[in-house]
C-alpha cells in the first residue's frame, strides 16, 4: 500500500485542477480513504468507532462530502487528536495517508502480540486453574479417607503379615535377674542401693564396678522396689528411661540432642509442615523430660561428651530444660500456647540420675561425683559364677554335668558371660540330643563353646600349697579388678667382690626399679648383707608394668628368699611400699587386691596395717594379717621354717 501510495503523489503546483489525471488520481485516493475508512471500522468495531469519533469531533467530518475533511477526521480518529486542524490538500494527502497507515500498521501489531501474550495467559490460567481445583479435589478426598491408599496399606499389610512370625524369646531375657534375690554377689551394693531410692529424699547414684555384674538389672529393679515403699516420691507408673552414654550424640548448634532435647527449627528437617510453613521453631523435649518423675540410667556414663555433661549437671539442677531459637517470636499470633509455654517457662525434668561405668572414680566429672552418691558393686568370685550358673539352668529347665559350673567360672569373671557361655552351651547340647525331653548339659559342650570362642582362663596364676626360693606373689589391680604379680628372683655371687650387678625389667617402671633400690638397702640393714657382692635378677613374669610402690615388699621378700635360700608359700601374696627404714607403708586399691587373692585361691595375705580398716568383712575363706615393719613381713613369711 505504501507503494501504490507513492505512485499517486502529486508534484504540481496548482490546487483543485480539474484535468483528467488529476480526477483520475483523486478517485484512486478516496478508494483508498474509504478502504483505510474500512480498516478502521474493523479495527475498532462500529459502536467504538462512532464514539471514538465523538470523542474527537470527528462525526461531522466523516460525513463530509469533501475528501480533505475526510482525510482529516481519519486523522483524528487514528491518532485520536481533536486538536489535529487544517483539511489538507490534494498534494498532502498521500503523505498523510502513509502516516496514518504506518500507524494503523503499529496498532495492529502491538494487537496482534497483546493477543498472542492474552492468549498464553489465559493458557496459563486455565492450567493453573486445573491444578488448583485437582489439587482441592485431593484434599477432600484425604479429608475424607485419611492418608492412606492402596501402596500404603499393601504396605501395612506386609508388615502386620510379619508381626505374626515370632521366634522365641532370647536367652539372655529368660535368664536376665528378675528380683535382688538372683542378682549373685552384690547384697551390699544393692542394700546401699536401695537406702538412697527408698528415702523421702532420693538421691542421684553413680555406681562403679566391673562390666557383667548387675549394674543395670540392680537400678531397674531398685526403682520397681521403691515404688513400693510409701516414704518414696515415686508413682506407681514413674517411668526408667535407659541410654548409653557411649552411643548418645548431639550436635553443638543444639539441631539434635536426644538426651536434653533441641529445637526443630522450620528450615531444618523434622520440623512439623503447618508449622515451618508459617515460621514457628517447635522445641522436641529429650530423655530428661522422658525420665520426669522416674529414673534416668545412663550406662557408661564416663563416656559420654564432656560438654554434654555439663549441660546434664545444669538440668539436674534446674530441674527444668529451656530451649533457646532466633526463629521465635514471642510476639507472633500463630505460635500454639505449647510451643510458647515450652520456650519460655521450659520442660519439666525432675528425675532421679542413675549412672553406671566401668572406669575409675577418678576419671568421673568431679562436679558430677559431687551431686551424687556412689556405690561400688563388687567383682564376683568364682563361688558367684557358679551361683549364677546353677541360677541360670533352673530357669532353662536343664541339667548339669557336675564341673561345668567350675569349668565356666575358670574362664570369666563377668555374670554376662557365664550366662552366655551356658546359652551356647545349651544350644550344642540341644543340637546333639535331639528328641530327649530331658536336655543335660556336659563339659564337653562347654569345651567346646570355650573353644570356639577363643576363651583363655582368666587365671593363669593360682596359687599352691608349695614353697619356692625366690618366687613371690604380689597383689596389683586394674581398674576395679585385682589380680596376682608373679615375681622372681635368682642371686649368685659376684665374681669379684663388690662388683655385682642388679637387674630388673625395664618394662616394669621407675617406681618398680625405685622399689629394688629399696629392697638393697633394707635387706643390708637387717642382715648385713651386700648386693654389690651378688648378681641379682629380678623379673615380673609376662612384662607387666607396675605403676606404684605397692610391690616394694613383695621385691624385698622375693630378693630376701633369693639370698637366704628360704623358700616361702606359694598361697601367700603381700602388697605394700617398703621405706628405705624398713617400714611398711599403706596402699590403695585393697578390697580389689583382695578379691584378686581369693580368685587365685591364696589362703593368707599381708598388708599395711594402716590399711586394715578397708578389707572386706566376709572373708571366711582368707587370712589378712597386718604388718609394720620387714620384721613381721619375715615372720609371717617364714613362720613354718
Amino acid at each position: 500500500m505504501k507503494s501504490f501510495i507513492k505512485k499517486l503523489k502529486y508534484t504540481g503546483d496548482e490546487p483543485g485542477y480539474k484535468s483528467g489525471y488529476k480526477a483520475k488520481e483523486e478517485k484512486q485516493i478516496e478508494r483508498q480513504v474509504n478502504a483505510l475508512y474500512g480498516l478502521v471500522a474493523n479495527l475498532y468495531g462500529s459502536d467504538k468507532l462512532v464514539l471514538r469519533a465523538g470523542k474527537v469531533n470527528a462525526l461531522p467530518l466523516m460525513r463530509s462530502e469533501r475528501l480533505g475533511e475526510r482525510v482529516l477526521a481519519l486523522q483524528r480518529l487514528v491518532f485520536e487528536d481533536p486538536t489535529i486542524d487544517g483539511v489538507p490538500s490534494l498534494r498532502e494527502i498521500p503523505a498523510i495517508l502513509e502516516s496514518i497507515e504506518e500507524e494503523i500498521a503499529d496498532v495492529l501489531a502491538r494487537r496482534t502480540v497483546e493477543e498472542e501474550l492474552e492468549r498464553k495467559i489465559n493458557e496459563k490460567l486455565q492450567q493453573r486453574h486445573k491444578d488448583y481445583v485437582q489439587e482441592i479435589k485431593i484434599q477432600v478426598l484425604k479429608e475424607n479417607s485419611g492418608p492412606e491408599n492402596a501402596q500404603t496399606l499393601k504396605k501395612l499389610a506386609l508388615f502386620e503379615k510379619m508381626e505374626q512370625k515370632k521366634l522365641a524369646r532370647s536367652a539372655m531375657s529368660v535368664l536376665r535377674p528378675a528380683n535382688f534375690a538372683e542378682i549373685v554377689g552384690q547384697q551390699r551394693a544393692v542394700k546401699a542401693l536401695l537406702a538412697k531410692m527408698a528415702s523421702p529424699f532420693p538421691q542421684h547414684v553413680l555406681l562403679y564396678g566391673p562390666p557383667g555384674v548387675g549394674k543395670t538389672t540392680a537400678a531397674r529393679l531398685a526403682l520397681e522396689a521403691a515404688k513400693e515403699m510409701p516414704s518414696t516420691p515415686f508413682s506407681q507408673d514413674a517411668p526408667f528411661v535407659e541410654v548409653s552414654g557411649a552411643t548418645l550424640r548431639w550436635d553443638p548448634r543444639e539441631i539434635t540432642n536426644p538426651l536434653l532435647g533441641s529445637v526443630h527449627d522450620p528450615i531444618y528437617q523434622g520440623a512439623r509442615r503447618d508449622l515451618a510453613e508459617s515460621g514457628v521453631p517447635e522445641p522436641k523435649p529429650g530423655l530428661v523430660t522422658d525420665a520426669h518423675g522416674g529414673v534416668l540410667f545412663i550406662d557408661e556414663i564416663g563416656e559420654m561428651d564432656p560438654i554434654l555433661q555439663s549441660k546434664l549437671l545444669k538440668v539436674l539442677e534446674d530441674k527444668r530444660v529451656y530451649f533457646e531459637s532466633s526463629y521465635y517470636d514471642p510476639h507472633d499470633p500463630n505460635i500454639p500456647q505449647y510451643v510458647r509455654k515450652l520456650f519460655e517457662e521450659g520442660a519439666p525434668a525432675d528425675f532421679i540420675l542413675i549412672g553406671a561405668t566401668t572406669r575409675d572414680c577418678e576419671e568421673i566429672n568431679p562436679a558430677l561425683r559431687s551431686r551424687c552418691a556412689e556405690i561400688f558393686f563388687e567383682p564376683l568370685t568364682p563361688r558367684d559364677i557358679q551361683q549364677i550358673i546353677f541360677q541360670a539352668a533352673k530357669k532353662l529347665a536343664v541339667s548339669l554335668e557336675e564341673r561345668v559350673p567350675a569349668v565356666i567360672s575358670e574362664y570369666t569373671i563377668e555374670g554376662r558371660k557365664a550366662v552366655n557361655i551356658l546359652a551356647d552351651a545349651y544350644g550344642l547340647a540341644c543340637y546333639r540330643q535331639q528328641g530327649k525331653k530331658k536336655i543335660k548339659i556336659t563339659t564337653e559342650d562347654v569345651y567346646e563353646v570355650i573353644q570356639l570362642s577363643r576363651l583363655t582362663p582368666y587365671n593363669v596364676r593360682r596359687a599352691s600349697a608349695a614353697k619356692e626360693v625366690g618366687r613371690v606373689f604380689g597383689l596389683g589391680v586394674s581398674g576395679y579388678l585385682g589380680s596376682l604379680l608373679e615375681i622372681e628372683a635368682i642371686a649368685f655371687e659376684a665374681r669379684e667382690a663388690g662388683r655385682g650387678s642388679l637387674r630388673f625389667n625395664d618394662t616394669a617402671g621407675s617406681m618398680a626399679k625405685d622399689s629394688v633400690f629399696n629392697a638393697a638397702s633394707v635387706i643390708r640393714k637387717i642382715s648385713g648383707e651386700d648386693l654389690a657382692d651378688y648378681d641379682v635378677h629380678v623379673n615380673v613374669v609376662g612384662g607387666g608394668r607396675i605403676d606404684g610402690p605397692s610391690a616394694g615388699v613383695a621385691i624385698f621378700l622375693a630378693i630376701f628368699s633369693a639370698l637366704q635360700k628360704r623358700p616361702v608359700a606359694q598361697d601367700l601374696a603381700v602388697t605394700g611400699e617398703l621405706s628405705i627404714q624398713g617400714k611398711i607403708r599403706p596402699v590403695g586399691g585393697i578390697p580389689e587386691k583382695i578379691y584378686g587373692a581369693r580368685q587365685a585361691g591364696i589362703k593368707k595375705v599381708l598388708l599395711p596395717v594402716e590399711n586394715l580398716p578397708e578389707v572386706p568383712s566376709d572373708l571366711a575363706d582368707l587370712a589378712v594379717v597386718p604388718v609394720a615393719t620387714v620384721e613381721d613381713v619375715l615372720a609371717n613369711a617364714f613362720s613354718g621354717d
